[in-house]
C-alpha cells in the first residue's frame, strides 16, 4: 500500500512543476510588494521629518528668551531637531534665495530671527501639527508666528494612506493566489491519480493515508517556491 501512495504522488509531477513555478512567481510579487511597504514607510518617515515649521520671533527677544524657547523645543516629544536662525543669518539667506541686497534701501534689517523646526515623522499629521502650532503660539512673548505648509501636510497623509491600502490590498491578493494555486495542484494531482486512488480506497487505505503523500509534497513545493522567492528578491536587492 505504501508503494501505490507513493506512485500517486510520482505520477503527478510535472503538475507539482507548474505549481512550483507559479507558487515562485506569485510569491516574488509578493515579496516585491512588502519591500516597497517597508520602503514606503521609511521615504514616507523621510518626508515627514523634512516638513519645517517656521517660528518667527519678535524683534525684541532677548538671548535669555531664544534659550527659553530651545529649552522648551527640546523638551518637547515632538521635535526632532531644530535650527535657530538670528536676524543676520536670515538676511544672507535672503540675499542668496532672490539674489538681491536690501541693504541700500533699508538701515534696519526688516527680516526676524526664527527657528526652524523639524518634527518627528509619527507628528507631521493635519490635526496633530494644528496641535502643535497653538501651542508653540502660545509663547507669545517670544513667538511672533508659526508657519508650516499646511496644503503639503494634508496631501501627504491621504496620498501616504492611499498608497498604504493599494499595497496592502495588492499583496492580499498574491496571498490568496498562491494558496489558490497550491490547492488546486493538489486537487488536479488528486483528479489524475483517480483511478488509482479509487483502487486504494477498495483495498482499504484511509482518506489520511491517501492524502498524506500529496499534502506532503505540496509543502514541500511551496517551501521550494519560497526558498528560490526570496533568494530572487534578496539577488535583486544586492
Amino acid at each position: 500500500m505504501a508503494q501505490i501512495g507513493k506512485a500517486a504522488a510520482k505520477r503527478s509531477k510535472p503538475s507539482y512543476f507548474m505549481a512550483i513555478l507559479g507558487v515562485t512567481i506569485v510569491l516574488f510579487f509578493v515579496g516585491i510588494f512588502g519591500w516597497l511597504l517597508l520602503n514606503a514607510k521609511r521615504y514616507t518617515d523621510e518626508l515627514r521629518e523634512g516638513v519645517k515649521v517656521q517660528i518667527y520671533l519678535r524683534n525684541n527677544v532677548t538671548p535669555t528668551d531664544v534659550d527659553g524657547l530651545k529649552n522648551y523645543l527640546t523638551a518637547k516629544p515632538y521635535t526632532r531637531s531644530f535650527e535657530y536662525i538670528d536676524k543676520e543669518a536670515a538676511k544672507k539667506k535672503w540675499m542668496t534665495d532672490e539674489g538681491q541686497d536690501f541693504s541700500d534701501l533699508l538701515e534696519d534689517n526688516p527680516l526676524p530671527a526664527s527657528i526652524d523646526l523639524n518634527l518627528k515623522s509619527e507628528y507631521v499629521q493635519k490635526d496633530t501639527i494644528a496641535n502643535i502650532k497653538a501651542d508653540l503660539e502660545k509663547q507669545a512673548l517670544v513667538v511672533e508666528s508659526v508657519k508650516y505648509p499646511a496644503f503639503i501636510v494634508e496631501k501627504m497623509g491621504s496620498s501616504v494612506r492611499v498608497g498604504l491600502i493599494v499595497f496592502a490590498i495588492l499583496a492580499g491578493i498574491f496571498c490568496i493566489l498562491s494558496i489558490v494555486l497550491i490547492d488546486n495542484t493538489i486537487r488536479l494531482a488528486m483528479y489524475s491519480n483517480r483511478f488509482l486512488i479509487k483502487t486504494m480506497q477498495m483495498v482499504g487505505a484511509t482518506r489520511g493515508f491517501i492524502s498524506r503523500p500529496m499534502n506532503v509534497r505540496a509543502i514541500l513545493n511551496g517551501t521550494i517556491s519560497a526558498v528560490i522567492a526570496i533568494a530572487v528578491i534578496y539577488g535583486l536587492m544586492i
